[in-house]
């Protein structure tokens, strides 16, 4: 059974940092574009980062850009998001996924056809 599975969310205050993780099992995903989205209570569904299966090309939403990098460990099969500088408006379930269409572009999540269940990463002003 494939799984990713995101850790790392809590409580943070503004200006501080959260790491996320994303352990995959069940099968390898290195050759897989990864991404972590993130959904506000209210809100769509939004794309926040995403790596290339080699970690040579990575992209952000202008909204993180310069705040977060996304990283990845293919030998631990595991995706990374480091948040820096929080905002009370990074406040959101995170969820990583791993790319497996590619009939549209990366910042659109239906492109990703494997998903974790979420972790809550909450920025308090």
């Amino acid at each position: 059974q494939v799984q990713l599975v995101e850790s790392g969310g809590g409580l943070a205050q503004a200006g501080g940092s959260l790491r996320l993780s994303c352990a995959a099992a069940g099968r390898t995903f290195s050759s897989n574009t990864m991404g972590w989205f993130r959904q506000a209570p209210g809100r769509e569904r939004e794309f926040v980062a995403a790596i290339t299966g080699s970690g040579s090309v990575t992209s952000y939403a202008d909204v993180v850009k310069g705040r977060f990098t996304i990283s990845r460990d293919n030998a631990k099969n595991t995706l990374y998001l480091q948040m820096n500088s929080l905002k009370p408006e990074d406040t959101a379930v995170y969820y990583c996924a791993a790319r497996t269409y590619y009939s549209g572009t990366k910042y659109d999540g239906k492109q990703y056809g494997y998903w974790g269940q979420g972790t809550q990463v909450t920025v308090s002003s």
